[in-house]
């Protein structure tokens, strides 16, 4: 016995059919022997761009700028309906986009200026600490009104040297023009001329001779207890005289002045 079966054949699926649709297949029968370089392009309004290559062109014989055109005979009513209400769009192949660059020019800042140096100050020292109160007193000293220089001065060798060392500050213990005390002041005077001293002012009284005031004569020292000067003739002096003060010419101020006369 036999059985024969007969299946049942189902039609293949297909792509819905829409005006477009006919139009892009109108398109491609026509294009058949040029070669498949047609490029279907459909906007939001339904416009439909037709591009060949120059391949078709070439084909047909035409310009090589020219398209083929389609045969709207074979599209249905619907297709030819929306070619009718659509612009066509079309460009050539040499087309060429151009657009115009802005000119970016970078430029660089100067550099910021350095930061000023600031040098550290130098820690003060003692010895410049006292040049600053020997500055302080010089000019504190150049203001004080002090004597003239007395005309006994003139010839006399001790004072001479004497005078020269007016304004030098007052210095405790001091024996050099940066600084005197009285009787490093007569000392060093003195020592110009090839005479010695002693350092200290009693020491002094003791090396010289006592002379009364109406025998002194300038250059003769003048010693008061912790005091000693120079005699400048009449009733001044020359010394130094206490701290804050300088080497000037003054009156003698000492109530009982004792004369000393050296060598």
């Amino acid at each position: 016995m036999t059985v024969s079966t007969t299946r049942a054949r189902h039609r293949a699926a297909r792509r819905p059919s829409t005006p477009l649709t006919e139009l892009a297949s109108a398109a491609s029968d026509q294009m058949g022997t040029v070669g498949r370089r047609t490029a279907v392009v459909v906007g939001t309004s339904g416009l439909v761009v037709s591009m060949l290559g120059s391949t078709a062109s070439a084909a047909t014989g035409g310009d090589a700028g020219a398209l083929p055109a389609v045969d709207t005979a074979a599209l249905t009513a619907s297709a030819r309906a929306v070619l009718n209400t659509s612009p066509v769009v079309t460009a050539p192949v040499d087309a060429a986009w151009t657009f115009d660059a802005p000119v970016v020019t970078a430029v660089t800042p100067p550099p910021p200026p350095p930061p000023p140096v600031v040098k550290p100050k130098p820690a003060a020292s003692r010895t410049a600490a006292r040049a600053a109160t020997t500055t302080t007193t010089t000019a504190a000293a150049a203001e004080a009104p002090r004597a003239a220089v007395p005309s006994s001065v003139n010839g006399n060798a001790v004072l001479e040297i004497a005078a020269r060392y007016v304004g030098t500050p007052y210095v405790s213990g001091g024996t050099t023009p940066a600084g005197f005390d009285c009787s490093g002041f007569t000392s060093y005077v003195y020592a110009q001329l090839g005479i010695t001293l002693p350092r200290t002012s009693s020491g002094q009284k003791a090396a010289g001779t006592i002379v009364s005031r109406a025998d002194a004569q300038p250059g003769d020292l003048i010693w008061s207890p912790g005091h000693i000067s120079i005699y400048a003739g009449g009733n001044q002096q020359i010394d130094s005289p206490r701290p804050g003060k300088t080497v000037q010419f003054r009156e003698i101020w000492q109530s009982s002045p004792v004369f000393i006369r050296i060598g």
